[in-house]
């Protein structure tokens, strides 16, 4: 019921969606342009739409805040330490080892790291990707016409270098909240 409501004001919001959800159980999602802190409702409402409940990666901060980390808990949160490498290093595995635990298993990563432009992308997602055997789903939010894409899944050949510009090259032709931060 909540769904059938939350979907029918995402619409009513003049969002649409243009794909569809993959027929896996496991995959890793990376969503960009991230240049807004709207990106979440805009990914929340969509999730509502497609149909499914993915976990994502938020600053372990948001988490420490009363009311604020219970619900993204309660949503898929799983809070991070984006300040250390060798937690960067870490957190891989541990997300890996989700991966390998669970029978199902969907994790949404923004990979800029930031909603501020960043020349250079985050690589745990396609580290993740590799080391848990699963394909990753793209999925672009244009503001510009109000849409989100979900592209085919793709499983990582382990070319990082070359993949990672493909990736960055899909997402170049959406429009971000703020297009100023988004992909170039």
């Amino acid at each position: 019921m909540i769904r059938f409501i939350l979907g029918g004001l995402y619409k009513l919001s003049g969002w649409k969606i243009d794909g569809k959800k993959p027929d896996l159980k496991k995959y890793v999602i990376i969503v960009a342009p991230h240049t807004s802190n709207w990106d979440f409702f805009v990914g929340w409402g969509a999730r509502n739409v497609i149909g499914f409940r993915p976990n994502f990666l938020g600053k372990k901060e948001l988490f420490q805040i009363p009311v604020v980390g219970w619900f993204l808990s309660f949503i898929g949160g799983v809070p991070v330490d984006r300040k250390s490498k060798k937690k960067s290093t870490q957190l891989v595995q541990q997300v890996v080892d989700l991966y390998k635990e669970r029978e199902e298993f969907i994790m949404t990563i923004t990979p800029e790291g930031t909603r501020s432009y960043s020349p250079k992308w985050k690589t745990g997602f396609y580290r993740i990707a590799v080391q848990a055997e699963v394909p990753i789903v793209k999925i672009g939010f244009d503001y510009g016409t109000k849409t989100v894409f979900v592209d085919e899944p793709f499983y990582p050949s382990g070319d990082m270098e070359r993949e990672m510009e493909e990736i960055k090259d899909y997402f170049r032709q959406f429009k971000g909240k703020n297009p100023e931060d988004g992909v170039k």
